[in-house]
This record gives structure tokens, sequence and C-alpha cells, in this order.
């Protein structure tokens, strides 16, 4: 399967690589500052930047203020985003692709006025408040519950691993409204400010350092929130989660599988240059080492004709649950690829300062096959959803 690219997208092409190699940091985004701040702040000035030039939020609708550009172009934004080695999202990844679109999708127009300019222009930063601890895989068992008092709700319950909660403005909220409803009904989709009184943040330590601030934990204690805040209505919320189909269908790992395959060549010149296991011979004659390059190289060459596949697929219809097939295999060969890259640096891996910037992405790539759904989650959707295998026994 080849994807012809027509004159005027090669010209979108040629502009959106001209732009971004003029105008990337020349500095790296901060990852062991010890200060959150210093993350919000470098975020969002490069959302300000691609706003001011007109890259903002480029799949959104024109109408919202988005560049509203086809689902291909949408692929040669991502293809030569990540070739020019911008900053990833970062904190500003929930309000671009999951509560901006929502808010597109199922928000007023007061609602819609007041966030969408503000999530574009790089003005605030939203944070995600759907997993808990007996929630994750299994969404539609969370216990966080609302009740209506008056003209608001009061919140009671907890979240985890809440990402950029620490420095976060907004949060999109689900929490069980319905008293005594189960599973997908009874839930409502709200809109959080962070700074309401009775929020408290836990942060969570990981493997990646003392320094790491992306993950918290949110306790909620009697938590007001204006029922104005709800988006959709109220025991909908579940229906509202879902209502971001047919943004970026498809295109949303484009610009990390591009930074996988310069890794993977990377990875294979430093193991022409560096001596293998015996302390003799470069790594590249260790017939281990060759044949796991080997193999990285043609896995993200798969990966790659996979997204290419379903973005084929999507231009005519909304994604279906062949999109697991890239997530499992991607996220997978990921986790693959890290751990060759700090075997490669051997004893230089147990020291984060001089890692070549292998060991924490290696790290934190241990997320990659839990978040959005975890690899067991996946298989069972192929199973069920794609292959039409009879579906597991459930508890």
């Amino acid at each position: 399967m080849q994807i012809e690219f027509t004159s005027e997208e090669m010209a979108f092409r040629a502009e959106a690589r001209c732009w971004l190699r003029a105008n990337v940091p020349a500095g790296e985004r901060p990852i062991h500052s010890d200060r959150a701040l210093d993350i919000r702040e470098f975020d969002l000035e490069w959302q300000r930047k691609q706003f001011e030039a007109g890259w903002a939020g480029i799949s959104w609708p024109s109408e919202y203020g988005g560049r509203g550009v086809s689902l291909i172009e949408q692929l040669i934004w991502h293809e030569e985003y990540a070739r020019a080695g911008a900053p990833r999202a970062g904190s500003c990844f929930v309000g671009l692709s999951h509560a901006g679109p929502t808010l597109i999708a199922r928000g007023t127009p007061e609602q819609q006025a007041f966030h969408l300019p503000r999530i574009l222009r790089g003005d605030t930063v939203w944070c995600q408040g759907f997993s808990e601890p007996g929630a994750g895989s299994d969404l539609a068992a969370l216990g966080t519950r609302a009740e209506i008092d008056g003209d608001e709700l009061v919140v009671n319950g907890a979240k985890i691993w809440t990402s950029y909660a620490a420095i976060a403005d907004y949060q999109e909220l689900l929490c069980r409204t319905e008293a005594g409803s189960r599973k997908h009904s009874g839930i409502s989709w709200v809109i959080c400010p962070m700074d309401t009184p009775g929020i408290e943040l836990r942060p969570i330590l990981t493997m990646v350092g003392p320094n790491d601030f992306h993950f918290c934990q949110v306790f909620y204690n009697d938590v007001r929130i204006p029922l104005a805040n709800v988006v959709g209505e109220v025991n909908d919320g579940w229906n509202v989660a879902n209502a971001t189909l047919g943004f970026e269908r498809g295109t949303g790992f484009v610009a990390d599988q591009i930074q996988n395959s310069e890794l993977v060549e990377r990875l294979i010149a430093m193991a022409r240059g560096r001596c293998g296991l015996d302390g003799l011979s470069p790594a590249i004659d260790d017939g281990d080492f060759a044949s796991r390059l080997a193999m990285s190289r043609a896995e993200m060459a798969g990966v790659r004709a996979m997204t290419y596949a379903t973005v084929s697929r999507a231009a005519n219809a909304n994604p279906g649950p062949e999109g697991s097939l890239v997530k499992l295999f991607f996220s997978e060969a990921s986790q693959r690829l890290r751990r060759l890259g700090v075997d490669l640096l051997g004893p230089e891996a147990l020291e984060l300062s001089s890692d070549a910037g292998l060991t924490t992405p290696y790290l934190r790539s241990y997320a990659a096959s839990i978040g959005g759904g975890t690899s067991d989650v996946q298989r069972n959707i192929i199973a069920e959803r794609v292959l039409g295998l009879p579906r597991a026994p459930r508890p």
C-alpha cells in the first residue's frame, strides 16, 4: 500500500518543513529540572510560537481556531515535526488532543468560547482525570462520585496516574453522577478547575527519578464544581469521552515512529563505534546485537506501513478496532528498541547524566504498554473485534 501525495500536499510539506527548521527551539525540553514550572513554561512558550504562526491545532476545524488540514496533511505535519526534532506536546497534549476536541464535539458555545482559544494560544494546561486505583484498563468501573447540590456538583473520590496534574489549570474529569449506576451509565464529563478548594495532589515517584513530575494522585474532598461545567448531558459522560474520534485519526503515533526509526540508525552507528561484550571487536560484529538491530529496523518499517494503511482507511471512515494492532505492536517494539539502546551503552546506562539520551526514555518506555490501554486489553480487542473470537470469560 502506498499513499500518493498531490502537488498541494507536497507544497504543504515544504511549507511545514521550512517553518519547523527555522523555529524549533534550540534548547532541550527540560526533563530533569527540579522545578515542574520549567516544563510548563517551555511547553506553553512553544505552543504560543506555533499559534502565532498559524500551526496550532492542525487537526482542529478552522472555525474553532485550528488549521483544519486534511488527514494526509496531518500525517505530513507529524512526519516533518519529528524530522525537525521538535519538542513533544508534553503538558499541552491533553488540551490539544483530548479536552479541546471534546469541547469542539460536545461543548456549549460558552465553554468553547472560553476554553478553546486559551488552549490553542498556550495559556492553559489540562490534565486527564480518568483512571482510578480500581479503574484503570476497566475505566467503566470508576467510583469517583459527584452529587448534584443546587447548581453545583460535589465531588468525592480519587484519580491516579494523572499526567501533569501538578502544573495543570483544568482537568477533564469523569465522575459518577447517578447513585447506584454501573459501568458506562451514570457518568458525567466535567471541566474541573485545578485550583478548586478540596483538591489534594500527591506526586507519584517513578523509577525515572525524583525530578520526574509527570504523575500525581488526585484526591477530591467535597470539591464544588459549577453544574455548568458538565460537557454534554449529565450522566452521558461515557459518550462524551468517546466524542473525540475523527481528530488526528491514526496519525498520533507518526512522530514517535519517525523518531524511533531515526533512533535505530543512530544505534547502528553507535554499534559500529563501540566495543562489544568481548571488549575487542565492534558491537555490530556481535551476532546478538546485529540481529536485534536488524529486527528493530524491520519492526519500525512494519509499524510505519501499518500506520499508513490505517490512515488510508480512516480517510473514508472513522477508525475501527484495527488501531489496536498499531498500538500494541508499536508500544512493545518501542520497548525492545529502548532496551537495545541501554544494552549497547553497557555500564554507562547507569549514569543518567551521561546516558546519551537513552536511559531516561528506556525507563519511561515501560509505560508504553500500559497507558492508553494495556497490551492485554489491546489483545482482547484484536481477538474479539478484529478476529471475531469469542469473548474471554468475565469475572
